[in-house]
């Protein structure tokens, strides 16, 4: 990429990143006297620096909710590792600086995306595509909450679109470390035959588990007997804004289903969506295979809340290269959020209709429509997407 020209360099970015920290860090300032009672309120940043907090002053991570907004911290404990720097600065500055890495991991994956799709991008066209994706309900809803998963995304998919790099995986390992869903990128690996790869995944995630052990060896034992196999410890899994396979079938069921079903129906869908991006990743086209690996992780945690799906950005992306309606159709659906339309909460979710049970259930719908769509043009011997053969071998 030259960045000489003007607009070209990374100014309009580090612009948009700047100006994204200021407004969350005032936000925050501003909210703190209220205990975070404004909408979205960065509450699972509170809850990660208590975490943080936690693992500084030697006490369970596990157990105790965070004083603040009542939230438990619900990931491993190499995780709340992580988090200790945050609980020792003030919160709007950890806001601040939360967003600003949340921003800037958005623009990461823009221009890691756009360089392996059209081989260069200038710095305007990173920092529009980073506002239009603004608009996308699982980026605003992960900036308003400060969520981890864009940073998640990034580390994943520099991983995922750049694999001949000499320490590949090791990404993928540590952020699995920290929310464990990405283990199913280490599956697509494997099946697209990069087993080197996979092992040292393997052995960054290995690493992870250790430093939790070492760091809070109790809570470590906690979470990964007992914690870990709870799923309603997030939060109620028929709630509309869970738009994973689970959470379908607990609002069809009136209850969560009995793990045998949710095992039966979200394994082989989430084995063949994988397989199918396996197919693809090999086949040169690594951003539809990395966004169907997304998709197949979507589908098998038991929760995929809204945030979760901030992979509607680089499968924007790469269905706007190939089908400007198709693009148009999937990102109408993650801006207009069609799972609040009918009654939601207070397991109102429940009463919902056949009618209301489709746009209740919009992200999944859309996600199989896009799996459905990728295993059809592989049947059909669809070529990959040409791609600059620069970005291929970076």
């Amino acid at each position: 990429m030259k960045w000489s020209r003007v607009g070209a360099g990374p100014a309009p970015v580090l612009a948009v990143v700047v100006v994204a920290a200021v407004v969350a860090g005032a936000v925050a300032w501003a909210e703190l006297p209220a205990r975070l009672s404004v909408h979205g309120g960065f509450v699972d940043l509170s809850a990660y620096r208590y975490g943080g907090r936690l693992v500084l002053d030697g006490l369970p991570l596990y157990g105790s909710r965070d004083p603040a907004t009542n939230l438990r911290f619900t990931y491993p404990p190499f995780a709340a590792v992580l988090m200790a720097p945050l609980a020792l600065m003030p919160f709007w500055l950890a806001t601040a600086l939360w967003t600003a890495a949340s921003v800037g991991a958005l623009a990461g994956v823009v221009l890691v995306v756009g360089r392996v799709l059209r081989g260069a991008v200038a710095g305007w066209q990173v920092a529009l595509v980073t506002l239009g994706a603004l608009a996308l309900e699982p980026v605003w809803q992960n900036l308003t909450f400060a969520q981890i998963n864009l940073l998640v995304m990034l580390a994943a998919i520099i991983d995922l679109v750049r694999p001949d790099r000499r320490w590949s995986g090791v990404l993928l390992g540590v952020v699995a470390g920290v929310k464990l869903t990405p283990l199913v990128f280490v599956v697509l690996i494997v099946l697209a035959g990069r087993r080197a790869m996979a092992g040292r995944a393997l052995l960054a995630f290995a690493a992870t588990v250790a430093i939790g052990f070492v760091a809070a060896p109790r809570s470590a034992v906690t979470y990964w007997t007992d914690d870990l196999v709870r799923a309603g410890r997030v939060g109620p899994p028929e709630l509309a804004h869970n738009q994973s396979v689970f959470g379908a079938l607990t609002r069809l069921l009136d209850g969560p289903p009995p793990t045998a079903l949710w095992l039966a129906v979200a394994g082989p869908l989430a084995l063949a969506v994988v397989i199918v991006g396996a197919v693809w990743w090999r086949r040169g086209d690594r951003v539809l295979g990395a966004c169907l690996g997304a998709v197949a992780m979507l589908l098998a945690s038991p929760i995929s809340w809204s945030h979760h799906w901030v992979w509607a950005v680089p499968a924007a992306m790469m269905l706007w290269q190939r089908s400007r309606w198709a693009a148009a159709a999937w990102i109408a659906v993650f801006v207009a959020r069609p799972f609040v339309w009918p009654p939601w909460g207070q397991q109102r979710e429940f009463g919902w209709t056949a009618a209301e049970q489709v746009p209740g259930e919009a992200y999944l719908l859309a996600a199989l429509a896009l799996a459905v769509w990728a295993a059809v043009r592989v049947s059909a011997g669809v070529p990959a997407a040409r791609q600059p053969a620069a970005t291929l071998r970076r």
